[in-house]
């Protein structure tokens, strides 16, 4: 009989312990709120006109001795720093990007060789902020013995209001777009979840390149330089993600 009863009342103090459990851990299921948002993309661009223009000036001298060559290319080098800076190029957009001197070996009709020559290249990267007067500083430049011209590039000097405006425009798109989806669907645009600038491009005019020494030069020495800035297209894309209701 005291088997039993101990049996009974081990029995109640679990089924009491099990019904606290419940009540202190009650089981809540609550529904999670579906939240509806619409996706979209907009874009913004600026055209503007170059202001700045950079360009590499060469000189480009061959001898049989190093030194000879060394020595006229430096004369030649320094005539067209000197005939730059009297044009308005300040000293600071003057910059020497390229000096190689290297052996050339030099080889008779029947391929045998006959002696060393050497040949040495001047490489000045100059910057132009005047560009009505590029022309004329690319001529003055040829006649002070420049013998190479290469890759003229056309660019902004500060670039940050047009992308500013860029983006602002691509913002403004992206909204009358939503706005638009909107008014069609019949709902309410809510708050921005999330703000993406998914790119920023520059279409920049086609550089120049190509203008090199011998009777090229020449003709080129002869009359003015013809040249054209064209346009920069700045571009930004946005893309937004609204709530809506």
């Amino acid at each position: 009989m005291k088997s039993n009863k101990w049996i009974l009342i081990i029995g109640g103090i679990l089924a009491v312990g099990l019904m606290l459990t419940a009540c202190t851990h009650p089981q809540v299921t609550k529904e999670v709120e579906s939240i509806r948002t619409l996706s979209v993309s907009g874009s913004g661009q600026v055209t503007l006109v170059p202001d700045i223009a950079r360009v590499n000036i060469g000189v480009h001298s061959e001898a049989e001795l190093v030194t000879v060559a060394v020595n006229e290319n430096n004369k030649q080098a320094q005539a067209i720093t000197d005939a730059l800076l009297k044009k308005g190029i300040e000293a600071k957009d003057i910059q020497t990007a390229n000096f190689n001197v290297y052996p050339m070996n030099r080889y008779d009709n029947m391929g045998n060789m006959t002696g060393v020559e050497y040949s040495v290249d001047n490489t000045l990267y100059v910057t132009v902020r005047d560009l009505k007067s590029l022309s004329e500083i690319l001529d003055a430049a040829i006649k002070a013995g420049a013998n190479q011209i290469n890759g003229i590039s056309f660019d902004i000097e500060d670039r940050t209001a047009a992308q500013k405006q860029a983006r602002d425009l691509a913002l403004q798109d992206a909204e009358a777009k939503a706005q638009e989806v909107a008014d069609t669907v019949g709902v309410t645009l809510g708050e921005i979840q999330i703000i993406n600038v998914s790119n920023m491009s520059y279409v920049e005019p086609y550089p120049m390149y190509g203008m090199g020494g011998g009777r090229a030069m020449d003709m080129v020495a002869e009359s003015s330089v013809p040249v054209s800035a064209g346009q920069i297209v700045v571009t930004y894309e946005v893309s937004l993600v609204y709530r809506i209701k």
